[in-house]
């Protein structure tokens, strides 16, 4: 058995490694995965916007409105490096809507918030609005407010859909840049 060699033929491999090199320094696949990144960051915001909405959390629509792309304040990083997104909101209430929270500081049994009502308080439809210095308003007592968990929900729906953006992006890059191989 000895001067028994084994040949292989690497030409379509080596063909295959200069295609992977050529798509990654020409531009053009880095260009459409930061693209790919963008567009699933911005559907990211859509469904915590959806999920905003199915909570009903939205009162002056200034924290549904603060998931957007873009927004003064945001943050919304696509990286293309380790595949981040990362959104979020300028509101500072916003986590107290999602996580849940008392409705007076520790160690405050009331409160008293001056504003006014549009109707009746017992009104589903009716709203209190804030107005300082105003002689009317509502008397908050210790009370734990549950959170809406809106953007758990958002995040949990990507995880599980993601993947399948993922499995489908790749397919069309491969079809794309590796057509003849395929």
């Amino acid at each position: 058995m000895a001067g028994k060699y084994v040949s292989v033929d690497t030409t379509e491999l080596r063909k295959f490694v200069e295609k992977m090199e050529r798509a990654g320094r020409g531009g053009g696949f880095k260009k459409e995965l930061n693209r790919f990144l963008d567009s699933l960051g911005v559907d990211f915001l859509s469904h915590v916007q959806d999920a905003i909405i199915r909570a009903e959390s939205v009162d002056t629509r200034l924290l549904l409105n603060s998931f957007q792309k873009g927004e003064n304040g945001n943050v919304f990083i696509a990286q293309e490096g380790a595949l981040q997104i990362e959104v979020g909101t300028n509101v500072g209430y916003a986590s107290y809507v999602n996580d849940g929270h008392w409705l007076n500081p520790k160690g405050v049994s009331t409160r008293w918030v001056p504003g006014h009502w549009t109707g009746p308080p017992e009104d589903k439809d009716a709203r209190f609005i804030y107005e300082p210095g105003a002689k009317t308003g509502m008397l908050l007592k210790q009370k734990w407010i549950e959170g809406s968990h809106y953007f758990d929900e958002a995040v949990r729906l990507m995880e599980r859909i993601a993947p399948m953006y993922m499995e489908e992006k790749m397919q069309e890059w491969l079809e794309k840049y590796f057509s003849d191989f395929l």
